[in-house]
């Protein structure tokens, strides 16, 4: 019998490589299944999951108030920052409140870091480019600051920017020390329920294969670190690959309720979606 081919969609960074290592090596396998791996950025996995194209992808939180009518969140591949997320960062300017007026380059309509500054500022225009293009637009002064993830969010500092806001600091301090939802997997509803939770443990036992085979995962891992070194790329898997990302629990899905509980009141994402975890 022909395996069943599942395509799975994930970012090309250092820690959804991690987190899959163990599938993409063959390592940990599916019986009957056959894991066909599709790397694009974030922002081309939230497209393709508006269309419904992969069975299973990473994409932003944002992005499921969006697609909440094709898929299940998995309880397992959360990235979720406890105390630390996407950071906002300038060169001339050191407060929010002097941003005011201003241009501030964001990274993508559907990224959860955009929701986030649309939650919590007001006054400032932004304006969404690749994310890899952000640190350079703003040293060349087009905007006037930037909005960062992935790896920029440990390495600003180094290239000469200030922090002006942490959304995740700010998030911890405002609900309890809640982790912040930011990327989530998720498993298309027509496969359904008995796939679902097959793939969400297959996904579960590859990221517990990267923890307990570090030797091999972090090397596989860093080929995807753009411009960090293997400190910093060991530092940054580890910030978004923790014990919330192989089961998010009440804690994650409570905060993912908050996160689209406070979009809507904004009026910043179409729906608030009953969630359930596979």
């Amino acid at each position: 019998m022909t395996d069943r081919i599942i395509r799975v969609g994930h970012s090309p960074d250092p820690d959804d490589a991690f987190m899959f290592y163990g599938l993409s090596s063959g390592k940990v396998k599916l019986e009957g299944i056959t894991i066909e791996h599709q790397l694009e950025d974030i922002q081309t996995l939230n497209e393709r999951a508006l269309r419904g194209e992969l069975e299973i992808t990473a994409i932003s939180a944002h992005a499921y108030s969006y697609v909440a009518d094709r898929y299940w969140v998995m309880a397992t591949g959360a990235s979720m920052g406890e105390g630390y997320g996407p950071v906002i960062v300038s060169k001339r300017f050191r407060t929010l409140d002097e941003l005011a007026g201003k241009r501030v380059a964001t990274p993508g309509k559907l990224t959860t870091a955009t929701l986030l500054f649309k939650i919590f500022t007001e006054g400032i225009t932004h304006v969404d480019i690749p994310f890899d293009q952000i640190m350079d637009r703003v040293s060349s002064g087009e905007f006037d600051a930037g909005l960062l993830i992935h790896e920029g969010q440990i390495t600003y500092q180094q290239e000469g920017f200030h922090k002006i806001l942490d959304f995740g600091e700010l998030w911890a301090r405002m609900y309890d020390g809640l982790p912040l939802p930011l990327g989530l997997d998720v498993v298309r509803k027509d496969l359904g329920e008995e796939m679902a939770r097959a793939l969400s443990s297959g996904l579960k036992q590859s990221i517990r294969y990267g923890y307990t085979h570090q030797q091999e995962a972090i090397p596989y891992a860093l080929q995807y670190g753009r411009g960090i070194n293997e400190q910093l790329g060991e530092k940054f898997v580890k910030m978004y690959v923790s014990e919330l990302t192989i089961d998010m629990g009440e804690n994650g899905k409570k905060a993912l309720e908050l996160l689209f509980k406070l979009g809507s009141e904004r009026g910043v994402v179409p729906t608030v979606p009953n969630l359930q975890l596979y």
